[in-house]
């Protein structure tokens, strides 16, 4: 069977990740030489002729639950194009390469981040004027309302919230867990 994989590089190594569910419980074997990678894992197989060759003694390899990581350190600080020197023979099935641009994909969750820590900032601003232009009773609601149900609401009608203790309501597809003391 083949095997899906990724790879991502630095300047001093080239880390390939190989996809592969309960590796853990897998019996897997790497080898390492100056131009080759060869993986086996209980059925499944991978063989790459390197680009670029190797630094064996420095190379290493990790499984985790779902996957291998192998970390091969280059003889050269050189660029790498593509992961494999050459296309793989007919006869061993190989998966199609894959490969990322690591600087976009993080430009990318860097704009996320920003603009979700706006939207926050805006939302906050929003509540902050509401209580700062609100009545001491539409004030007292939103307190009790918030203190109340560990921060899941948030009320301005102090007739609802007044009568009774407010209830946790977390979003749906969530449960509310109390802090163990």
């Amino acid at each position: 069977m083949s095997v899906r994989y990724d790879w991502y590089q630095s300047e001093s190594k080239v880390v390939i990740t190989v996809l592969l569910k309960n590796a853990t419980e897998k019996n897997y074997a790497v080898k390492i030489e100056s131009k080759k990678l060869h993986m086996t894992a209980d059925g499944y197989e991978l063989e790459i002729q390197l680009l670029h060759p190797v630094v064996v003694d420095r190379c290493s390899h990790k499984v985790y639950q779902s996957k291998v990581e192998i970390t091969l350190a280059k003889e050269t600080g050189v660029r790498w194009e593509t992961l494999e020197e050459k296309a793989a023979p007919a006869a061993v099935a190989l998966p199609k390469l894959h490969t990322k641009n690591w600087d976009q994909l993080v430009n990318e969750e860097e704009k996320k981040d920003e603009k979700e820590a706006k939207d926050e900032a805006a939302l906050n601003n929003l509540f902050k004027r509401i209580y700062s232009t609100s009545s001491p009773e539409v004030q007292k609601a939103m307190n009790k309302s918030f203190s109340e149900s560990g921060g899941t609401v948030l009320s301005t009608n102090w007739n609802e919230v007044g009568k009774d203790k407010v209830s946790v309501q977390p979003p749906k597809g969530t449960e509310f867990r109390q802090w163990e003391k």
